[in-house]
């Protein structure tokens, strides 16, 4: 694998850990990042990056299933925790810090992202696959442009 495709395929892969990470410990209804808004910022961020690169009906569907993916792996990075900021609560409610809990809660992230990684990996990989060597060119030069400012915004698309 290239070098310029590998750090691309590692920052969207960590870009996606963080925004997820982020979205798990950060969520609280209504204001918070509810499934209905993840979804509603997920297609914006498709229709974005499909509208700045052009992308035909057969990238737009690759898209749509690194989207997917993603969203399956901030589903299962969060956890069946109804709130998320709880579980990290619940680790110094006492006078000593729950080691027992936080290493159940980091094996459990973990697991997570070792079970979602690789089909997000392979969804970020079949997309990128499929762009044409000029499409490809502009997300390199995106991410050139974006060097260290992901924050947010995602990518820069």
């Amino acid at each position: 694998m290239k070098t310029g495709t590998r750090r691309i395929l590692i920052a969207l892969t960590s870009a996606t850990l963080l925004l997820g990470g982020l979205t798990a410990c950060g969520t609280r209804e209504p204001s918070g990042w509810s499934d209905a808004r993840v979804t509603e910022m997920s297609g914006k961020m498709v229709e974005r990056i499909g509208d700045k690169l052009d992308l035909n009906a057969e990238q737009k569907i690759k898209l749509d299933a690194v989207a997917s993916e993603m969203e399956a792996q901030r589903k299962a990075f969060r956890g069946a925790s109804a709130n998320p900021r709880d579980d990290i609560k619940a680790l110094i409610a006492g006078d000593r810090f729950d080691r027992t809990k936080a290493q159940a809660l980091l094996e459990q992230k973990t697991a997570a992202v070792q079970q979602q990684g690789p089909k997000v990996l392979t969804a970020l990989a079949d997309f990128y696959d499929s762009l044409t060597p000029v499409q490809q060119q502009q997300v390199r030069e995106r991410l050139d442009k974006r060097r260290g400012g992901w924050g947010w915004r995602g990518p820069g698309f």
